[in-house]
């Protein structure tokens, strides 16, 4: 699918491009009010919270964006994508943006900058919502696309092999609830996947070394939330505890019969435990959500 055909199926009005080290960052933002920034995980897109967008930009300034070798952004060409460079890009981008403060929700991979981010620059960020997070590096519990991106030969094939189907069952283990699972949802993580340039980004974030930085997080005194679908394939449920073990100020729910990503299989739980969380939902807004 050439680029210009995907730009036209995955903007919106609301769809904005900036220049980040000669890469287009594609941006959404929407309504007023507080910043609040969703990021990602691997694999996906800022298509993941739409959903939730569709009540928060009532209540804040929500901005969501495709992280560098993911969606509409696409690849960097300095082939750096450390965790330093992920922070050294957002850092950029929310200056860029004029934001000097906000809350940050992150899942997976996203989880994981979302509190390296705050660990860092802690006077940036209000509250921290982690679902389903990243950061312990386990080599026994790598999922399977991380898995396979390792080994030599699917590294060279990696545009041929991953086709739709195969994607599909990829997505189907981060979710519980199979029936989730549309022809829709298939075709939006697969086309966003096969992004000119997305695939070898994405070797090239799976086979980077990194520092398992854990430790940092008894140093985070930012209020969070640490939200986990208990039947997560990808990032096992002990990780739920271990972060709420080690983070000085955190709160912890746990969902039964829920998966990877919990905006996307229960978008109005997990919704109102974040808005409830960030201190939005009043009757009115409960009111809203229900209708």
């Amino acid at each position: 699918m050439l680029l210009k055909d995907l730009l036209f199926k995955y903007t919106t009005d609301a769809s904005r491009f900036l220049v980040v080290d000669n890469m287009m960052l594609h941006y959404r933002e929407e309504g007023e009010g507080e910043p609040l920034l969703l990021l990602h995980g691997a694999f996906s897109s800022l298509h993941t919270f739409n959903e939730w967008n569709k009540h928060l930009k009532k209540h804040y300034r929500v901005i969501r964006l495709d992280l560098m070798g993911f969606g509409l952004t696409g690849p960097n060409d300095t082939s750096d994508y450390t965790m330093e460079n992920h922070i050294r890009v957002l850092k950029a981008f929310l200056n860029i943006i004029k934001v000097d403060k906000c809350h940050i929700v992150g899942n997976s991979l996203g989880g994981w900058l979302a509190w390296e981010f705050a660990y860092r620059y802690p006077q940036k960020v209000a509250k921290l919502v982690l679902m389903d997070a990243a950061g312990f590096l386990e080599e026994e519990n790598i999922p399977l696309p991380f898995k396979l991106a390792r080994t030599p030969m699917f590294g060279r094939v990696i545009k041929y092999v991953v086709r739709r189907q195969i994607l599909e069952q990829f997505l189907r283990q981060v979710y519980f609830d199979q029936s989730k699972v549309t022809e829709q949802l298939v075709t939006r993580y697969y086309e966003l996947f096969i992004r000119d340039g997305n695939p070898d980004a994405f070797l090239k974030l799976v086979n980077t070394p990194y520092t398992d930085n854990t430790p940092a997080l008894r140093h985070i005194a930012n209020e969070t939330l640490i939200l986990w679908g208990r039947e997560d394939m990808w990032i096992p449920v002990h990780n739920a505890y271990r972060f709420h073990s080690m983070l000085r100020n955190s709160k912890l729910k746990i969902y039964p019969q829920v998966g990877h990503v919990p905006m996307e299989e229960i978008p109005d739980e997990s919704l109102l435990d974040v808005m409830n969380f960030l201190e939005a939902v009043g009757e009115y807004a409960v009111k809203q959500l229900e209708d």
